[in-house]
């Protein structure tokens, strides 16, 4: 991934915003979508963590193609507008952030980092045999198929049919794929939004690998939702079928010594003078990196749990929520650290409850006692894809956000306060977290853009 920039602390800042039709089908039903118009803008700065790539990467989505021409958002015609309108409301206008964001998406690396974090490539493989009842006969829709390799699973599972969906010109690539793999007569890759392209049935199956860090960045899991509205079945399966996010306060005095003690004797010189720009530039912004379990100073707070079933767009633009901590050690208090799992359950397994406040067991397994302590789900019970800092690294690593000072705390110290996460008006694939924390008699606001 590459490092979204984020941006910054109220113990004294402000969060700040950068504002920046039919084609052919081929032999194997590719469908090319000429896309959005490149109005020059929407370039993601440098850094931006396109989705996950090499420590970041812009998200694909089963959104927009980046290709030239301006016919993706009105291709269809208006007795097809029709027949979506009265099922949904019209789609969200294609932006130039959307355009810069499927083009991050063409980029190769983006998908090998993806193919080669096992964990999350064989979980998704081994979800698609653990539904193999649920996906044989059975047709399929991939959100975001990237290289099409979760459609290809699919179709060895015994899909009938994978439209495989993807707004970034790698679709192209995995029409290339597709063939080589001779499985043109199954998997049909179409190349723009997941909000304009036409399935002309219902379908039996989501899959998609939708989740950016902090789970809800770049904010792919609403193409997934109006995947789900606009064509499954009652009581069809979505894969991953629900997801938890964590925060849990953490310890990093090697990181924090790195970054910052450092600059106390440069070969002997005292350099202190730039301590508070090192920690401007080094903890203003989120920072995607891997801790361990020995970093975390109490059990994690569930954030947020997402039911793929029956979650809303609306309720994803703005997520709040109060956490009471308790230390287990005493340490300096760098931050928090955020972290998710996903889960794959069919309808019939996956909870409801959408409301995180009166949680006592999250979807995953995990157990919680009104302290929101957890102990880890029996691995025979679910299928569990985890980016928590005990389990083996993915490439989502884990999302901290830093304090520029530490806060010492001793054992059993309360640490309380609340989160909120939510869209950047200026751009939704953009998160503003908003911290409120309070320790030891001390009270702190930090604000920053994950961007």
């Amino acid at each position: 991934m590459k490092p979204r920039h984020i941006q910054s602390e109220r113990e004294r800042s402000t969060a700040m915003y950068r504002q920046p039709a039919m084609g052919d089908y081929g032999s194997n039903g590719y469908h090319h979508h000429t896309n959005h118009q490149h109005s020059g803008g929407g370039q993601v700065a440098a850094g931006h963590r396109g989705r996950r790539g090499s420590r970041g990467r812009q998200r694909r989505d089963g959104s927009g193609s980046n290709s030239s021409g301006s016919r993706v958002c009105n291709y269809y015609g208006a007795q097809q507008q029709e027949k979506e309108e009265e099922r949904a409301p019209p789609p969200p206008p294609c932006t130039d952030f959307d355009v810069a964001y499927f083009h991050s998406y063409a980029h190769v690396g983006i998908h090998e980092e993806m193919i080669k974090d096992r964990a999350r490539t064989e979980t998704y493989r081994n979800a698609i045999l653990q539904h193999q009842s649920n996906i044989a006969g059975k047709v399929v829709v991939d959100v975001g198929c990237g290289t099409g390799i979760l459609s290809i699973f699919c179709a060895q599972a015994g899909a009938k049919r994978v439209y495989a969906v993807d707004a970034s010109d790698i679709a192209i690539q995995a029409n290339e794929v597709i063939k080589a793999n001779n499985l043109s007569d199954t998997v049909i890759v179409l190349h723009g939004r997941v909000e304009d392209v036409e399935i002309d049935e219902e379908v039996d199956v989501i899959i998609s690998e939708w989740m950016g860090y902090m789970l809800l960045y770049e904010s792919m899991l609403g193409s997934v939702i109006r995947a789900r509205d606009r064509w499954l079945k009652p009581g069809g399966l979505i894969l991953p079928s629900n997801a938890t996010l964590y925060m849990a306060p953490v310890t990093h005095p090697d990181r924090y010594s790195d970054s910052i003690d450092f600059w106390r004797n440069v070969y002997g010189i005292d350099m202190s003078a730039m301590l508070p720009l090192a920690k401007q530039c080094a903890f203003e912004e989120p920072s995607v990196e891997t801790i361990s379990g020995e970093n975390v100073l109490t059990w994690p707070h569930v954030v947020k749990n997402v039911d793929c079933y029956t979650v809303s767009v609306h309720e994803l633009e703005s997520i709040t929520t109060s956490f009471r901590f308790q230390s287990m050690m005493r340490a300096p208090f760098h931050g928090f650290a955020f972290w998710f799992d996903v889960e794959f359950n069919g309808p019939d397994l996956n909870p409801s409850n959408n409301d995180t406040s009166s949680f006592n067991a999250s979807s995953n397994g995990y157990v919680t006692d009104p302290n929101q302590r957890k102990k880890r789900p029996n691995p025979n019970e679910a299928l569990v894809l985890s980016t928590a800092p005990e389990d083996p690294p993915t490439h989502w690593q884990q999302t901290l956000i830093y304090f520029y000072d530490p806060i010492d705390v001793e054992q059993d110290q309360v640490i309380e306060g609340s989160v909120t996460l939510s869209q950047s008006k200026e751009n939704a694939r953009f998160m503003n977290i908003h911290l409120e924390y309070a320790s030891g008699g001390r009270s702190f606001v930090k604000e920053s853009v994950m961007r």
